[in-house]
């Protein structure tokens, strides 16, 4: 009996210790400069900053070219690290990939708020909705507050693609 334990026991150690050799080489950390452009707008790097795409001018040839490069921002992401955004998302929330840098101009289109608001963005995409949602209070804006007022424009025919039901904040998810 001693020796079932002892051989369970190592059988234990080795097994854990294989998992771990193989999640330290297969993770795969995101470095915001080494993902490619379609994957960078909405990405988080492994340092928990988001990643942004930027306009990099460089003379080619006696021209000027413009090309584009996934950088690293200053904006720190809370409770999030390492995260591409899906496709899902980004169609959900009405957003594209070859979205360049960080504004809070889409708040002002209503169609996107829209989209933003809807239960499929809102609810399912909550690192998009963090993004908005900081976005929104940078301008002194509250964004279950803008979304609440775009499902009153919807109800009262006034605005297309709304909401269904009055907006949680994102610390509910």
């Amino acid at each position: 009996m001693a020796s079932s334990m002892k051989s369970s026991l190592i059988l234990f150690f080795t097994c854990s210790l294989f998992l771990q050799v193989t999640y330290a080489v297969y993770k795969t950390e995101v470095k915001c400069e080494s993902l490619p452009n379609g994957d960078c707008a909405f990405a988080i790097s492994s340092t928990g900053k988001r990643c942004i795409l930027e306009k990099a001018t460089t003379p080619k040839d006696d021209l000027i070219s413009s090309e584009y490069e996934c950088k690293t921002s200053e904006v720190i992401v809370e409770n999030m690290k390492e995260h591409i955004e899906t496709d899902e998302c980004i169609e959900s929330c009405g957003l594209n990939r070859n979205f360049f840098g960080i504004s809070s101009d889409d708040l002002l289109e209503p169609q996107f708020v829209s989209k933003l608001c809807a239960p499929a963005c809102y609810q399912e995409c909550p690192n998009i909705v963090d993004l908005y949602f900081n976005l929104a209070a940078g301008e002194g804006a509250y964004l279950p507050d803008l979304c609440n007022k775009n499902n009153k424009l919807k109800s009262s025919g006034a605005a297309e693609d709304g909401v269904d039901a009055p907006a949680p904040s994102p610390s509910s998810f």
